[in-house]
């Protein structure tokens, strides 16, 4: 004669300190707040450009050249045939 069919019995699971419970919660939460940090510095530099069709100008200061004098001139001449 067969055996009627039983389950067998699962392992009661140890409880989770508080601390614990409370870790993935906040690990959730702080992972919100850099990626919603991370979208703020992106629309920030996305919002940095130029407006199209204005004019941007540019100062800059050239030093001196070091650039030794020419020591004579020359001027050519051509006459069109």
């Amino acid at each position: 004669m067969s055996e009627p069919f039983t389950r067998p019995r699962r392992r009661a699971r140890p409880r989770r300190s508080p601390a614990r419970r409370a870790l993935k919660p906040a690990l959730l939460l702080v992972a919100a707040a850099v990626l919603f940090a991370a979208g703020i510095a992106f629309g920030q530099a996305a919002n940095d450009d130029p407006a199209p069709g204005t004019t941007q100008t540019l100062v800059r200061t050239l030093a001196p050249g070091t650039v030794a004098p020419v020591p004579e001139t020359v001027t050519v001449t051509v006459t069109a045939p």
